[in-house]
């Protein structure tokens, strides 16, 4: 995707770059209505969509179809954009680009959302954006549950549904070398060092064994065998079985 030069049409590698004084002028004609100066505008921050799908690089669209949704946030971005925030453009759009891509592979997703959660979540995902542009700061899930009329843990349960899942092969970080992936941040309560040092505990303690208790060991404990199960596969009887297995595991802690 990154090395593509033309995504629907449109030559990447030929986009136009807008300086701050242009896009001030720019704005300023559009809100007094010259359409000219819109599309002025939408083609010249068409790499900000560029660089905004990118991050959505591993997910398996079509480049094509995402471009063509972040160009629907971008237009959102001009259409609605301030100038007397005092904010660089780009600080605004690219949020709203990002929802927009959010919300397209939300509705794509293929784990299914009940449609009452949905709607849940996109009211709150709509208050939030109103509040946030009416206090100038984040609102709490409480102010968007109060906006909503319905419990916070509802709202807090439909926007945990419509998180699109995250690979664990997705890159979080990367300064030039090997990047660091999500699967990278997770722990793993399975292989810590403790345990591996135990199962190294383990197998030296086994070799102080002779062959038959590591025979029933091994049935018994690594293959999940019953006492009589093992009883007929070696031959003998349930209780020599026992008798054998306690006695092993007698050795093992001893030298474990």
């Amino acid at each position: 995707m990154i090395n593509k030069v033309e995504i629907c049409g449109v030559n990447t590698s030929k986009l136009p770059v807008l300086k701050n004084e242009e896009m001030r002028t720019l704005f300023q004609a559009m809100q007094s209505g010259d359409s000219t100066a819109r599309e002025q505008l939408i083609q010249g921050n068409l790499r900000l969509v560029l660089s905004v799908i990118q991050r959505f690089s591993n997910r398996g669209e079509y480049v094509d179809d995402l471009f063509q949704v972040g160009c629907i946030g971008l237009i959102k971005a001009i259409d609605n954009f301030d100038l007397s925030q005092n904010v660089r453009f780009s600080t605004y759009a690219v949020p709203m680009i990002i929802g927009e891509i959010r919300r397209y592979l939300r509705d794509n997703n293929a784990v299914r959302v009940s449609r009452s959660l949905r709607d849940i979540a996109y009211k709150a995902l709509q208050i939030r954006e109103k509040l946030v542009s009416a206090q100038a700061s984040e609102p709490t899930i409480a102010q968007i549950a109060e906006e909503l009329q319905v419990p916070r843990e509802e709202v807090v349960f439909a926007l945990d549904a419509i998180q699109e899942p995250v690979s664990l092969f997705e890159p979080i970080y990367n300064d030039g070398g090997d990047p660091i992936l999500v699967m990278d941040q997770i722990s793993d309560e399975r292989n810590t060092d403790e345990l591996w040092l135990e199962e190294i505990a383990i197998k030296e303690a086994m070799k102080k064994l002779n062959n038959r208790e590591k025979h029933i060991v091994s049935l018994r404990f690594f293959q999940g065998k019953t006492q009589m199960e093992v009883a007929e596969e070696i031959g003998i009887s349930q209780a020599q079985v026992s008798r054998l297995e306690k006695a092993a595991l007698k050795q093992l802690r001893k030298f474990i």
